[in-house]
Order: C-alpha cells, then sequence, then structure tokens
C-alpha cells in the first residue's frame, strides 16, 4: 500500500460515487446521465405545450402532444391565461328498464346541479366534486370535432370516462340520483352560459344559454364492471 509523504496510508472516499468501484461508477453516471437528459426533455417538452404556438410547435405539436396526452396535461397556457367567462352545465337522461322489465326514458337529471350542491358551503371540497365532470367533458369536446366525430382514440376514450363517470350517478346503491332499474342507453346535453359582464364594464354580452345534445350511448358490460369495481 502506498503513503503519503507523511505516512497516513491513501484513504477510498467513505461516501458518493467515488466510493463504488470503477465498473459501478461508470454504471451510476451513465444513469444519472440518463435521468438529467430525460427530466430535460420533460421540461422542454410541457414549455412547448403551454408556451404560445410558434415554429417548433407548428412543425413537431403532434410529438409533443402524444408525450404529453394523458398523463401530463395541462389545462393553461404560458403568458395567456384565460379565465372561465361561462357557466357550463351537464344533464343526462336514461334509457331505462325496471324490475317489471318495462323500458322508459326519465327526464334530464343535472349532475353539475349535483357538484354545486356538495362544494357549496363545503370548507374543503373534494377534486373530484370540483373538477371530475368539468375536466371531462372538456376532454370530450377538445376530443370531438364540430360534428361531434371522435378525434382518433382520445376521442373514443373520452366518450368511455363520460359514461362510466355517468353511470356511477344514476345507477345503483350509493348513485346520486338512482334512476330506479338498469340503465341501457344515455344521452348528454351541455348547456353553456355566458357570465354577464361585469356593471363597472361597457362590454355587452349576451348571457342566453346555449344548449348541445350529444348522441345516445350504448351503455356496455365494460362500462358497468368499470364503475363497480371503482365504487
Amino acid at each position: 500500500m502506498s503513503a503519503h509523504i507523511d505516512g497516513s496510508a491513501e484513504r477510498r472516499p467513505t461516501g458518493g460515487i467515488l466510493a463504488l468501484s470503477m465498473p459501478y461508477q461508470v454504471v451510476a453516471a451513465v444513469a444519472l446521465a440518463s435521468l438529467a437528459v430525460l427530466a430535460g426533455l420533460h421540461l422542454a417538452m410541457v414549455f412547448l405545450h403551454v408556451a404560445p404556438s410558434n415554429t417548433i410547435t407548428k412543425q413537431h405539436g403532434q410529438a409533443v402532444d402524444d408525450w404529453i396526452y394523458p398523463e401530463f396535461e395541462q389545462n393553461w397556457k404560458l403568458f395567456a391565461p384565460n379565465p372561465l367567462q361561462q357557466n357550463v352545465s351537464v344533464q343526462v337522461r336514461a334509457e331505462v328498464t325496471g324490475a317489471d322489465g318495462a323500458r322508459r326514458t326519465t327526464g334530464w337529471i343535472d349532475l353539475t346541479a349535483q357538484d354545486v350542491e356538495d362544494i357549496r358551503g363545503n370548507v374543503f371540497p373534494s377534486h373530484t366534486q370540483q373538477n371530475q365532470l368539468r375536466r371531462a367533458i372538456d376532454w370530450y369536446g377538445n376530443a370531438h370535432d364540430d360534428e361531434g366525430r371522435p378525434k382518433g382514440m382520445r376521442g373514443r376514450l373520452s366518450e368511455e370516462y363520460m359514461r362510466r363517470i355517468v353511470l356511477t350517478r344514476i345507477e345503483g346503491p350509493g348513485a346520486r340520483a338512482d334512476v330506479g332499474g338498469t340503465v341501457e342507453r344515455i344521452q348528454l346535453r351541455r348547456t353553456v352560459t355566458p357570465v354577464a359582464s361585469p356593471h363597472w364594464s361597457t362590454e355587452k354580452r349576451s348571457t342566453q344559454p346555449s344548449s348541445r345534445l350529444m348522441p345516445w350511448w350504448e351503455i356496455t358490460d365494460a362500462d358497468r364492471s368499470r364503475t363497480e369495481t371503482s365504487r
């Protein structure tokens, strides 16, 4: 063993990467470098997603979306805040088969009103009460074209997600508005009411609500099994 001039033995570091043998140092360095590259790539993708439209996003927008959706979705834009200026309400009606085998159609059930009732007066409302239905209907709208056709897989997934959210609210034990039978089909209606301008503003804005009907959706066994699992 070599020794320093003062006679003390050369010592190996006792902490950090330098305490490892050379092969392990190389592996650890490669792993850390890979994580750094991955973190940098993720931050760059998120920045491009929330940034205003630019040359990169115009050329590689699909690659950015594929990276972000659905796990890292952001609902805000950098440098361009856009607070909601409208109230969105979601209602549902259903075709139901009762215990006697008769089939009937329910009236419209206001799902948004259920959330409002849960939130009002609640000091700590849950994230589900505040955002689940609102984000789901936003996702559905963004994943369909103006004719209501789904835009690929995301559109079909948004339909499945909406069906299952609604089913937990209108069928079976624990449902907020149990329709008293087996739900065969559902139809959603989205009503948008613009918020009136403040009294001090000179802006003239119509507050006339507008509604949009979605197609009737068949409830599948997969929908029912998923909702039973989530309860």
